[in-house]
């Protein structure tokens, strides 16, 4: 789906992880990697879901935002072991794109997920822990609306 006349991810959808820790990823968004991505995934850990980038989104990203930082200093250190560590996942020939299971334990995952476009990328969510997310984005939206006006007026 075209948004603002460049490729990205919109909407969500409620899915279901399989027995073996599989999803399938909904058609609007596949559709969006096929058309103007390579047809696969860099699944990022953050926190309480997962990012899922295409990777050549995921590799611009990454490169600015590193290229000033020193192999020296250990936060930059630990932040460079963070972009390296994430997982690039190929879809089976039904649509479906394995997560693997240290990043469904540390994000939390349960059987039913949230798959919510964020444009650049898609975030995937146990179901429980997006509905209280949701939730806090709602009650704070005119916050929200607020400062990201005064950052995009700067």
């Amino acid at each position: 789906m075209a948004v603002l006349n460049r490729p990205g991810f919109i909407g969500r959808s409620i899915h279901r992880l399989d027995s073996k820790g599989r999803i399938r990823i909904p058609a609007k968004f596949r559709d969006v990697l096929q058309k103007n991505y390579t047809d696969a995934l860099v699944l990022v850990p953050f926190g309480l879901y997962i990012a899922a980038y295409p990777p050549e989104a995921w590799r611009e990203l990454i490169d600015s935002n590193t290229s000033k930082l020193s192999e020296f200093l250990p936060d930059h250190r630990s932040f460079l072991r963070f972009v390296g560590s994430v997982d690039e996942c190929d879809f089976d020939n039904q649509g479906r794109v394995l997560i693997p299971p240290h990043l469904r334990e540390e994000a939390g995952l349960g059987q039913e997920l949230v798959l919510a476009g964020a444009l650049t990328n898609f975030e995937i969510w146990d179901k429980g822990a997006w509905e209280v997310q949701d939730e806090k984005d709602r009650r704070e939206r005119p916050k929200i609306m607020e400062s990201v006006a005064a950052a995009t007026r700067s």
